[in-house]
Formats: C-alpha cells, structure tokens, sequence
C-alpha cells in the first residue's frame, strides 16, 4: 500500500488531524481501494485516528495515504495544534508574571 515507505510525505499530519474530502473517490485515478475508502469517510471531517479505526489499518499507514490524497488534492486537512502567535505568548508571559507577583 505505502510501496514501502515508511513516512509520508506530509509531516505535518499527525493522529488528530482532521480530513475532509473535497474531489470525489470517484475521480481517484488509483489502483488501491484504501485510497477510495478513505475519500468516501472523509466526506465528513474525521480525524487520521477515526479512519485509521475503520479502515483497520496501522495508523502509520494511514498517515501516509492521507498524505497522498492531500497531496494529490483530494483533501483538505486541518491541524489539530493551533498556530502560536507572538501575541499569545506574550499574553501568557504576562499572566505568568502576574501569577509570580501573587
């Protein structure tokens, strides 16, 4: 299934991404019915974890052919860890600040 890799292409993608189909399985030009199945689950956001369950495959694998389909454009993903920005930390300095002063 993964042609013998053992890490995907996206390293961002991690068990609680969420993925979303956006082209049809059906325009899928693959061989592989996994990468079918994970479109057609996906119709509906679900987590790598979720497809990974249903699909009773190692969660490794899944990543992977995720990857593929993201790559490919057949979906779209959403990180489950939330980008920092400057001002986040800086409001967190200064509640820490605060808390240090009590």
């Amino acid at each position: 299934m993964t042609r013998g890799r053992t890490r995907g292409a996206r390293s961002d993608l991690d068990m609680l991404t969420q993925v979303l189909t956006v082209r049809s399985g059906e325009e899928l030009g693959r061989m592989e019915p996994e990468y079918g199945e994970i479109a057609r689950l996906c119709e509906y956001p679900q987590s790598i974890a979720e497809v990974s369950a249903r699909l009773r495959l190692p969660l490794a694998v899944t990543k992977i052919l995720v990857g593929d389909l993201v790559i490919e454009g057949y979906l779209v993903f959403r990180s489950s860890v939330p980008e920092t920005s400057s001002d986040d930390i800086d409001i967190l300095r200064a509640v820490l600040n605060g808390i240090r002063r009590l």
